[in-house]
């Protein structure tokens, strides 16, 4: 399956990895890049292995990290990254 990200997937993951690398150095940063570019693999190859957010929508989830949770949709034969979020944040502000 290809993988596709939104505009606001793509600038949060970009602010993510930019945050650990000034707050936490270039191997956080290099540690979340490899995390993400794992499950970047394997939901290409098994797109159902988050689970089930909003199943009207097709959305789901997967913890990328202890904090971090990526949110995506299965269209077809593509892959939309939607987010990443902060578990640390406010539920509500979840995709719905």
């Amino acid at each position: 399956m290809t993988i596709y990200f939104t505009p606001t997937a793509q600038k949060k993951l970009e602010l993510i990895w930019n945050y650990l690398k000034v707050e936490f150095g270039e191997k956080a940063a290099h540690t979340f890049q490899e995390k993400t570019s794992k499950f970047l693999n394997t939901v290409s190859e098994f797109p159902e292995i988050g689970i089930s957010e909003v199943p009207e929508k097709n959305i789901r989830s997967y913890l990328i990290t202890s904090k971090t949770r990526v949110f995506y949709r299965i269209k077809g034969s593509r892959i939309l990254i939607l987010t990443f979020f902060d578990v640390r944040q406010n539920p509500l502000k979840k995709p719905r």
